[in-house]
């Protein structure tokens, strides 16, 4: 694990948290290729919940077995492996102490009519696998987003008494949103200071469009330069206190390599701590996986 001047500024940054909430945070921020960076790669797998199992891994079938995962995101250097509980139980004790660990705690299916995630994994069960984190769902705009919110408060209360830090995925859907605003700059913006207040630790949101959603909002918006992607990531950085949280974005859904590289570029450039690609790197064989993980790796390391 690689300390280092900024990894202790980010540190600082969570004035509340005890040593141990910190010392797993540095475990994450520490580990990897980026170690001491403050830049994260975070590999999620918890598609099996959300889609099904071909639809995830008949792609690239290794990708059935749980190990391949653990494996993938140890050889590519990466930050964390984050996944639901079964999946990290399969590979607990094989990979004990080599790749800090995020247990999604909650988890939907394509089958369910309402915006929900039930939980599906405890602040135990994470101390007993040897996760560093919790990580959790919320969907502002939801018509249940208050008792999602109670769920992460209890939760992440919970998980900082005993030396847990907290991941919170905040994915705008439902209620009055638009398909267009779920991307939405003001919404994205909206949902990363959401994260940031509800206590979260990392913040996972979606790279935002420069779609101005919330009539309310645009006069807020109106002269700003919003063209490139780098302005609106440096946007919802400063909406997650000022850069004082760390805020990873996701990788979306499947798409050519050349457009990962550029939202990784986008992402360095506005000031985000990283990416949390799933789709885009398990779904494609072993050798273009890690290929793609290391020039994305480059790419934090401004090598690229």
């Amino acid at each position: 694990m690689k300390t280092s001047k900024t990894v202790r500024k980010i540190l600082s940054h969570y004035e509340s948290d005890n040593p141990g909430t910190k010392a797993n945070l540095a475990r994450i921020l520490g580990a990897g290729r980026l170690g001491g960076t403050g830049k994260l790669v975070i590999l999620p797998v918890d598609q099996g919940f959300e889609h099904g199992p071909a639809r995830s891994f008949a792609v690239n079938e290794p990708a059935y077995d749980p190990h391949y995962h653990f494996q993938l995101a140890i050889d590519a250097g990466l930050s964390a492996y984050a996944a639901p509980l079964g999946a990290l139980e399969a590979g607990a004790d094989t990979f004990a102490g080599q790749i800090p660990l995020i247990l999604k705690v909650n988890s939907s299916n394509s089958w369910a009519t309402s915006i929900d995630q039930g939980v599906t994994g405890t602040v135990d069960d994470a101390l007993r696998i040897g996760a560093s984190a919790i990580g959790f769902t919320i969907y502002p705009g939801a018509d249940n987003i208050f008792e999602q919110l109670e769920e992460f408060r209890e939760l992440a209360s919970e998980a900082k008494s005993v030396g847990l830090a907290t991941v919170l995925w905040s994915y705008p859907r439902g209620g009055k949103l638009s398909k267009d605003g779920e991307l939405a700059l003001d919404v994205g913006a909206y949902a990363a200071h959401i994260a940031a207040l509800a206590g979260a630790h990392i913040i996972k949101v979606k790279l935002p469009s420069d779609h101005i959603e919330q009539k309310d909002a645009q006069k807020a918006y109106e002269g700003g330069d919003w063209s490139t992607q780098a302005k609106r990531v440096a946007h919802v950085i400063q909406s997650s206190f000022n850069g004082r949280r760390i805020v990873v974005f996701s990788g979306g859904a499947t798409k050519g390599a050349d457009a990962v590289y550029d939202d990784a570029r986008a992402i360095r450039d506005g000031g985000g701590n990283g990416s949390i690609i799933g789709r885009n790197s398990f779904q494609r064989p072993r050798e273009d996986a890690l290929a793609l993980l290391d020039r994305i790796v480059r790419i934090y390391l401004n090598k690229e």
